[in-house]
C-alpha cells in the first residue's frame, strides 16, 4: 500500500498539563500530534475520551475551533478528563499522571466507522494502562489493518515489557528516546545491541531521539540518518518536543518525503516548539511559518 494515500488515525490520551505557575495547557502526546497534523493540513482522526466536565467541554471546543474531526471523541459520564501535574528539575519536565481518567476507558463499542479508509495508525502506550482502552485499540487494529506508528513514551509505572513487546512486533515505525531504549532493554550491554534487538522486529525504521544531541533514524535497509538541532534563541520548556517530532515524521510518511529531509524538518519543528509554553499553540502564524519554510525548500529543489 502506498503510504501517500494514508490518513492519520491517532489513538490515545487527551489531557491538560498543569504547570507550577498555575497555568494549564491542553495536551497528551496523541492529542498534540493530531493538533499539529491538523495545522499541517492532514485532517487526522483522533480517537480519545473526555469527561462530562468543564475540561472536556474545552477539549471539544478547542478541537472544533481548530477545524478537527471530533467523530472519534467519546464522552464519559463517570471519569474526568485527563490531567497531568508537570514539574521541572534542571529544565527537564516530570509528570504526575492522574489515574482513572476518561481516556483510560476508550470504548470499543463507541468507535466511529473506520472501514473503507486506508489509515496510518499512531499510538503510544500510556492510554493502554487500562484494559478497556487496550481492547479498543485492538478493535481498531482489527477493523483497519492499519500501518502502525508506535511512539514509546515510558511513564513509570504505566508500562511493562509484556505490554510493549507485542506493540513493537506490530509497528512499522518506532520512535523512542535514548533513555527509553535503555529502560526498555536493560539487559543488553550497549546501545548498538539494544538497537539491533528492536530492529529484529523488522520496522521500516527506528527513530532514536537524543535531546540536545539530535536524532537518528535506523532504517530497515541498514542506512542511518542523523540530524542535529540548530541553535534556538529561546527555551521556554521541552514539553511536547517529541510529539512535535512525531507529527513531522507522520507528515513526511504521508507525503513521501525522503527520510533525511523528514528528519531535518522534524528537528527544526521540535526546536520551534520548545520556544512556546506547552506542546501546542492556536497561533496559526506559528504553523504557517513552518509550512512556508517547507514550500520554499521544495521550490528550491524543483
Amino acid at each position: 500500500m502506498s503510504v501517500q494515500s494514508l490518513r492519520a488515525l491517532i489513538f490515545g490520551e487527551v489531557l491538560f498539563d498543569h504547570f507550577p505557575d498555575g497555568t494549564s495547557v491542553l495536551g497528551g502526546a496523541p492529542f498534540n500530534v493530531a493538533w499539529h497534523l491538523q495545522a499541517f493540513g492532514l485532517s487526522p482522526l483522533l480517537i480519545s475520551r473526555i469527561g462530562n466536565d468543564a475540561a472536556g467541554q474545552q477539549v471539544r471546543a478547542s478541537m472544533l475551533q481548530w477545524g478537527m474531526d471530533v467523530s472519534g471523541l467519546q464522552h464519559d459520564e463517570s471519569h474526568p478528563t485527563g490531567r497531568v501535574e508537570v514539574s521541572f528539575s534542571h529544565g527537564e519536565p516530570h509528570y504526575e499522571i492522574v489515574e482513572q481518567c476518561a481516556y483510560d476507558f476508550i470504548d470499543a463499542g463507541e468507535l466511529p466507522d473506520l472501514a473503507g479508509t486506508p489509515w496510518l495508525l499512531y499510538h503510544g502506550s500510556l492510554a493502554l494502562r487500562q484494559a478497556t482502552s487496550a481492547q479498543a485499540l485492538t478493535r481498531v487494529r482489527q477493523q483497519t489493518s492499519a500501518a502502525q506508528f508506535l511512539d514509546i513514551n515510558l511513564r513509570t509505572p504505566w508500562w511493562s515489557q509484556a505490554l510493549l513487546r507485542p506493540l513493537l512486533q506490530q509497528a512499522r515505525w518506532i520512535k523512542l528516546n535514548s533513555d527509553e531504549l535503555q529502560q526498555l532493554l536493560p539487559d543488553f550491554c550497549n546501545e548498538e545491541a539494544r538497537i539491533a534487538a528492536v530492529m529484529q522486529h523488522e520496522p521500516d525504521y527506528l527513530l532514536l531521539t537524543r535531546g540536545a544531541r539530535g536524532a537518528t533514524a535506523i532504517c530497515a535497509d541498514g542506512s542511518r540518518h542523523t540530524v542535529q538541532p540548530g541553535e534556538k534563541a529561546t527555551l521556554v520548556d521541552t514539553v511536547g518536543a517529541g510529539d512535535a517530532f512525531c507529527s513531522v515524521l507522520i507528515t513526511g510518511l504521508t507525503r513521501r518525503w525522503p527520510v533525511p529531509l523528514t528528519l531535518s524538518r522534524a528537528q527544526a519543528f521540535a526546536s520551534e516548539v520548545v520556544g512556546i509554553r506547552g506542546a501546542t499553540t492556536d497561533n496559526k502564524d506559528f504553523y504557517n511559518n513552518i509550512i512556508e519554510s517547507w514550500e520554499k525548500q521544495d521550490h528550491q529543489h524543483v
